[in-house]
């Protein structure tokens, strides 16, 4: 619109004129921004814009008008020319305007409305000594997220800048509204307790006593003095090897256990209440219990104290259950009978040691091991396999699955069979064919398969069941649970493969184990069968599926207490997925965040993929090409083959909302904040949790997917609950919504994941808690892999494109005319021209890492102490490992 001049402005209108471009602010990250002191700025004194509330934008619903009078003072005895006013840029474009005119509200008459104008621009005029002019600044979003303006004055020989935010919001984001503003817990030192009033012992896994009772594995008061002086023992800093195996883990694990004990302290809690649930038990809400800050199982102690009472009894309490966000508690009847739900507390945690110590005694005996087994070599013989052919229960396998098969049943012991499976590529489809064709032809076998979670274990119990050809008989097949485990947790159907008593589950005595054929358990929980006797050899088949999550120590558990010369191992698995779960970050540096699968990729036959050691799956039959062509260039050189059946094609062809109906992967980018309420401190991020649900309601409407087709992944736990929230009030529960650890080896036809962040500067706390998405492309990988038939992201472009497997994401989708949302950051080059790194790229800079860091130990041993620190974290904030 040309520029249109008036000698007065008393005619009220305003202009359009020239507008820049404005890029992404990071208001959080540089404060600058928004942090004006008028008085400082010259003679001409401008009010701020839409000022923050609490330190955060104002929030205005979408299709409504927010307007804000912003005054100009001539603060002088003179008069000041004032150029002109001029909104510069606006992000979306043209979302903001101006007038001299208050802008009229929706209800206003005919001659209001009629006489209103406004635009981009407002004209010059001199403002006169001491003279005030105010002009309206005006706003009436059509779309939710972050919208942002830079409106220029032009005063004397002044240009004067303001920035203004506003968040943009629906009926659904403003109730998930911090219901009160977040604030941290204050934390004491933890009160002493030299006498207590006991608990009732939880039930015990097994009515009768242990042949083989777990030793208590003191932790040394020498090391625990050198780590906590933060001094690294050399056995830490020389290589891996035979009889260095137990004394290395030990001390890694002993790192782990120093840094739970620590955790635990930190979230003792002050002046808090307990409520009564039911007759037994008190509720104690926990905030970051679903991040496991702290990490509470069942049968864990807390003690707890009166506040107002300092001379009161300390009463111990044992976690029966852990919820989302709270612990149920027993404690002693003396404390049921006092208890009012006024009373304040202080809670001081324990640190419950018997995973720990399962984990020493596993290592330890790990060093009766063939040295085959633990260090396969380049000096290993070529293994040549006798296969003998089968005729397979599941007529669906593929040839790599069927050769997987043959080599497993040609098997003789160690070294270990790994079966490389990829995302969607049938590992577990493998292993059960596998222990289906040995139940079936070797009737003196006996088969222990261990899986790294209670879910993935059930998954493996249904697949051996469901099978009927081979019909395995009930009283053959055994599923152990740990007595911590919820009898509700269990699916109905397989309960009777359980031993329980009064609803706690128990290990059977050994009279009863060594009739059972297949024994189905998790890692952990394995160490209970040691307990009862099972001896080394019992089994002549060991199987790990989900080997890649389980750190070393836990693959030992039932590898070292069963495993003779004979035994064949098989692992299944996927290094390039999500790993163990390390706390210390330490631990993690120097090799405990690395699995025994990871590990023997490093041995010359795996890497070479030698058949007589390793399948690679590459038939992927999950995913749409689409999807999986970006996460085969990044971990899998390009190897994977989309398989898919295009039963569910129709489904990306439907949606109306998809710019591009052949390429079923859409990036929705929005600008939303980062929000934690009360002392809760996991985060969230409201307007994410609003476009979720809005495109779930889409996804129902346009298609012909029920709620259980749909799946939500986040990072944040309490970002998890918002959403849950809203769809249990549009009643769409039956969506799955979790975090990409719960999702690990589902899928779902269609999922949307929500990356929450929106602001730089927390990415350094995501990597101190290895929460979220970015700096972690293992999480990448699983996350982009669960989809099916069709993949949408909402997040924020801006931060995702810090990460580089993000970055690659996102333009993979703007290249494809498959973007929308806010305006995308500006490309970098170099991001267009590195090159997609093949599988074993990260762990070979992590191996890099590593040697550095041990060159820079063995380089300054006098310096030890002081700069251990420093590498550690140089170590964590590159994924560095041994």
């Amino acid at each position: 619109m040309d520029t249109i001049r008036k000698d007065n402005w008393d005619d009220e209108y305003s202009i359009i004129g020239d507008k820049g471009e404005i890029g992404f602010i990071d208001f959080e990250d540089d404060k600058s921004v928004c942090n004006y002191d008028p008085a400082t700025e010259g003679p001409i004194v401008i009010s701020i814009p839409f000022p923050f509330v609490r330190g955060k934008p104002q929030t205005i619903l979408v299709g409504e008008i927010s307007k804000c009078a912003i005054t100009i003072a001539n603060t002088t005895s003179d008069p000041m020319e004032l150029w002109g006013v001029r909104i510069f840029c606006s992000n979306p474009t043209d979302s903001f305007t101006l007038s001299l005119k208050e802008p009229p509200s929706a209800n206003s008459n005919a001659e209001k409305l009629y006489g209103f104008l406004e635009g981009y621009s407002l004209e010059d005029r001199v403002l006169q000594p001491h003279d005030t002019l105010t002009v309206w600044l005006s706003c009436k979003p059509k779309e939710m997220g972050l919208h942002t303006s830079v409106v220029y004055f032009d005063a004397g020989d002044d240009r004067i800048e303001r920035v203004v935010f506003l968040l943009a919001e629906d009926n659904v984001s403003r109730s998930l509204a911090p219901n009160r503003p977040f604030s941290k817990t204050p934390r004491r030192k933890q009160f002493v307790v030299d006498e207590h009033v006991v608990s009732p012992r939880p039930a015990r896994a097994t009515t009768h006593g242990f042949k083989y009772k777990l030793p208590q594995f003191p932790i040394p008061s020498n090391l625990r003095e050198l780590l906590q002086d933060k001094q690294v023992p050399d056995v830490i800093m020389e290589d891996l090897s035979m009889g260095t195996y137990a004394a290395f883990f030990s001390i890694l694990v002993v790192m782990e256990e120093l840094h739970l004990e620590e955790e635990m302290r930190c979230h003792n809690m002050e002046c808090v209440n307990m409520r009564r649930k039911g007759s037994q038990f008190l509720a104690l809400e926990v905030p970051g219990l679903a991040e496991r800050r702290p990490s509470l199982v069942n049968g864990d102690h807390v003690f707890v104290k009166l506040e107002n009472a300092p001379d009161s009894n300390a009463y111990q309490g044992c976690i029966y259950r852990v919820e989302a966000d709270e612990v149920l508690l027993k404690f002693s009847n003396n404390l049921l009978t006092h208890h009012r739900n006024g009373n304040l507390y202080n809670i001081r945690f324990t640190y419950n040691r018997v995973n720990m110590r399962r984990l020493y005694q596993a290592v330890q005996a790990a060093e009766g091991l063939e040295h085959d087994l633990l260090f396969p070599s380049e000096s290993t013989k070529r293994r040549l396999i006798k296969t003998p052919g089968f005729v397979p229960f599941n007529n669906s396998l593929n040839q790599e699955q069927i050769r997987s098969v043959e080599m497993i049943l040609g098997c003789e012991g160690a070294p270990p069979y790994v079966i490389y499976g990829p995302p969607g590529t049938g590992k577990t489809m493998t292993l059960v064919e596998a222990m289906l064709q040995i139940y079936a032809t070797r009737k003196n076998d006996r088969i222990l398969v261990c899986a790294a979670s209670n879910s993935a274990a059930d998954h493996v119990l249904e697949k051996l069941i469901s099978n009927d050809d081979a019909k395995v008989k009930e009283n053959q097949i055994f599923r152990l649970n740990a007595s911590s485990r919820s009898y509700e947790d269990v699916h109905p159907d397989h309960i009777r493969f359980c031993y329980f008593d009064e609803s706690i589950f128990k290990c059977p005595p050994l009279r009863a184990l060594v009739q059972y054929r297949i024994i189905i358990s998790t890692y952990m929980s394995s160490s209970l069968l040691y307990a009862e006797g099972v001896s080394s050899g019992h089994f002549s088949h060991i199987f790990l599926d989900e080997s890649g999550q389980a750190s070393e120590p836990e693959s030992m558990v039932p590898i070292a207490n069963f495993c003779s010369r004979e035994t064949v191992i098989v692992l299944a698995g996927d290094p390039q997925q999500l790993g163990p779960v390390i706390y210390s970050k330490d631990a993690k540096a120097f090799g405990l965040g690395k699995s025994y699968l990871e590990r023997l990729f490093e041995c010359e036959p795996y890497r070479n993929g030698d058949e007589g050691f390793v399948i690679k799956l590459v038939r992927n039959y999950r995913c749409h090409a689409a999807i999986l062509d970006l996460p085969s260039k990044l971990f899998y050189k390009g190897e994977l083959l989309a398989c898919k059946e295009d039963t569910s094609s129709s489904i990306s062809s439907i949606v109306d909302f998809l710019p591009n109906k052949e390429f079923p992967v859409l990036f929705f980018g929005i600008q939303g904040f980062d929000e934690r309420e009360r002392n809760n401190p996991s985060w969230f991020n409201r307007i994410e949790a609003s476009k979720v649900v809005e495109v779930i309601n889409k996804l129902r409407a346009s298609g012909d997917l029920d709620e259980a087709d749909i799946g939500v992944i986040t990072p944040y736990r309490q970002q998890v609950l918002k959403i849950k929230k809203v769809l249990e009030n549009w009643e769409l529960s039956d969506v799955k919504v979790g975090s990409v650890e719960q999702f690990q080896g589902q899928e779902r036809e269609v999922i949307i994941v929500s990356t929450v962040r929106s602001t730089i500067k927390h990415n350094d706390f995501d990597r101190t808690y290895r929460l979220g998405f970015l700096s972690n492309p293992k999480r990448f990988n699983v996350a982009i892999t669960r989809a099916r038939s069709l993949l949408i992201i909402v997040g924020n472009p801006h931060i995702v494109s810090q990460d580089p497997c993000w970055e690659k994401l996102l333009w993979f989708c703007a290249d494809n005319n498959s973007y929308k949302g806010c305006p995308l950051p500006e490309r970098q080059s170099s991001a267009c021209e590195e090159p997609i790194p093949k599988r074993n790229s990260i762990s070979e800079l992590e191996n890099s890492c590593h040697s550095r860091v041990r060159e820079w130990f063995q380089s300054l041993d006098e310096e030890v102490p002081q700069i251990t620190q420093i590498v550690s974290d140089a170590a964590e904030g590159s994924g560095c490992r041994k």
